[in-house]
């Protein structure tokens, strides 16, 4: 009854005065719903005035020499629930790395060393992440410092933080892109791409955030538009803001794959053109009604890696095969979910030859202290092994362990693509 009578006391109410009482509501509603992130939004307010130099004192000199940037969230809560959601992970990285980039080496609050901009871009830290980040400001396009050509077959690696602080506003959260192209006989940093990379030949992803996430895949050649996709949904991808996903990207001539995390959104056959070689990365942030410490983008782990992994040649025929897809926690033998993919590749192989046993062998870079580097080495193998006898089912007798640390080095350890061919895992046949 009470109902009734507080529903007919609205109706009999002017117009006006119902805007109002719906808007309070409306906005009681919302409140409710912003302080369960209270605690989150205070830190990330406090750490991005810390990086934008508002409301702080004076920072000592340990303290100018780490700049922190957005607290995301806990890292136990931004990373993927394990290495089994993944099971549908099918992505193999190519051979050789050509291209590495987790700016170790650039100054904090600058752009990093060979990069371009339009505009403004910034290396950061982040509270409970490993390493620095790049922080991509809406309105903005970036090239990276690659030179190297990626040849007809390759792949593409980056993890991606889509920062956004909800507001009470409404506005249209900025899409962003990511995109391969072509430099031609030209500088691939020079500044006509920043405006038109789709000069010579060009593929790129458009990702729309939001409740309708979606992306779509477009190409491009001589500037002229050749190939558009269906846009396709990104499904809980608002479950992913300020959260760390992994992009991949495999390019096998004119075919596209693209994996967002462990989902597999584009495999389209004949969407990258023939003409001249790819041999750049671009992204781009739109612009939008929000401030910049409201919403953005942060960069890290951009791998480009060359040719297509024959697995079962390499371990059968050949009797070894060497990857850097299988990647670990930082100083750690925990082994990342996006590596899944090599590991079920491995698998594959191993089930289609059941008299094969394999010794499983560890690498690093020279990072650090030998002696630590050869102990990590023999439990990443060992992490390894465990993998495929509890996971995919291999008889643990077939398999051996053995780690080398870094004395039995493939590439440059003096550079960051050396090192990165160097952290590797290889599979000898016995």
């Amino acid at each position: 009854m009470k109902k009734i009578l507080v529903a007919a006391f609205i109706c009999t109410m002017p117009f006006t005065m119902q805007a109002q009482l719906k808007g309070m509501l409306e906005r009681a509603k919302y409140k409710a719903n912003q302080r369960l992130n209270s605690k989150a939004d205070e830190a990330i307010d406090k750490a991005l005035d810390q990086a934008e130099g508002k409301n702080q004192p004076k920072p000592t000199a340990k303290e100018e020499s780490s700049t922190k940037a957005v607290e995301t969230e806990e890292k136990t809560k931004a990373e993927p629930a394990g290495i089994k959601a993944y099971s549908k992970f099918d992505f193999v990285p190519g051979e050789k790395v050509l291209y590495t980039e987790d700016f170790a080496q650039d100054v904090v609050g600058e752009l990093p060393v060979n990069w371009n901009s339009s505009g403004k871009g910034e290396v950061m830290t982040i509270e409970n992440k490993e390493g620095k980040w790049l922080r991509i400001f809406q309105g903005n396009t970036y090239l990276t410092g690659n030179t190297k050509s990626l040849g007809e077959n390759y792949t593409a690696e980056f993890d991606m933080i889509y920062y956004f602080k909800p507001k009470l506003s409404g506005y249209l959260l900025p899409s962003f892109t990511f995109g391969i192209f072509s430099s031609a006989t030209d500088e691939p940093a020079d500044n006509k791409f920043l405006q038109e990379h789709t000069r010579y030949n060009s593929v790129e992803v458009d990702i729309h955030p939001g409740s309708n996430a979606g992306a779509a895949l477009q190409s491009y050649k001589l500037r002229q538009h050749q190939f558009s996709s269906a846009r396709l949904p990104l499904d809980n991808y608002t479950d992913a803001f300020n959260k760390v996903v992994h992009f991949a990207v495999q390019v096998q001539k004119t075919r596209f794959r693209l994996w967002v995390n462990d989902t597999k959104v584009f495999d389209i056959p004949r969407a990258v053109n023939i003409g001249d070689t790819m041999n750049q990365l671009v992204f781009k942030m739109e612009g939008s009604n929000y401030k910049d410490e409201e919403v953005g983008l942060f960069l890290k782990n951009i791998k480009l890696a060359t040719g297509v992994p024959d697995t079962r040649h390499k371990l059968i025929e050949e009797g070894k095969f060497s990857t850097t897809g299988i990647l670990f926690d930082f100083q750690s033998a925990v082994i990342k979910p996006e590596s899944y993919g090599v590991v079920k590749e491995i698998s594959g192989v191993l089930k289609e030859n059941a008299g094969v046993k394999i010794k499983v062998i560890g690498h690093t870079s020279n990072d650090g202290d030998a002696n630590a580097n050869l102990e990590l080495s023999k439990q990443r193998a060992a992490a390894v092994k465990d993998l495929l006898v509890k996971e995919f089912g291999i008889e643990e007798a077939r398999l051996q362990t053995d780690g080398k640390g870094a004395s039995q080095p493939v590439a440059d350890n003096k550079t960051k693509e050396g090192k990165a061919q160097n952290r590797r895992v290889e599979f000898v046949k016995l």
